[in-house]
């Protein structure tokens, strides 16, 4: 593991504007996608912290920079580093690439919330396992776009 998950997604119609070329908000689908997929992996029940603790994962901020398109029937891959986790905030890069093509880059601050939409901390356990994938690769270093 080089402290990157990576998310396989393919380009369907369903993802595609009128020319073909994947629709701009659906990256964050993928994105989203693949946060969750890397969660899953680090050992961390969403569902179930929810219902034992009553937290859950809120964007707070996103900035995404797309660099280019993707066209129907393409593989892409996401590839989602932790940045940083704090008391009660996670950060991450995650770069959606096509073979060594960067076609967008997704910055995400994450904030745990109670059920109020209060920030909480992150219980130990959780901010452990999200500790384990934080990465000190500098994502400005992914492949530039053709």
């Amino acid at each position: 593991m080089d402290g990157a998950h990576r998310f396989s997604v393919r380009v369907y119609w369903e993802d595609t504007d009128a020319g073909g070329i994947v629709y701009y908000a659906n990256y964050l689908k993928f994105a989203e996608r693949a946060r969750s997929e890397l969660v899953r992996h680090a050992g961390i029940d969403q569902s179930g912290l929810h219902a034992a603790h009553g937290i859950a994962f809120a964007v707070r901020r996103c900035d995404i920079d797309y660099r280019a398109p993707a066209r129907l029937d393409d593989l892409l891959e996401v590839v989602t580093r932790v940045d940083a986790v704090g008391g009660a905030s996670l950060a991450m890069v995650q770069d959606i690439v096509r073979g060594d093509t960067l076609v967008v880059r997704v910055r995400v601050d994450l904030v745990c919330v109670n059920r109020d939409l209060q920030p909480v901390r992150l219980p130990p356990d959780v901010r452990h396992a999200l500790t384990t994938w934080q990465t000190n690769e500098d994502p400005a270093a992914a492949p530039p776009a053709a």
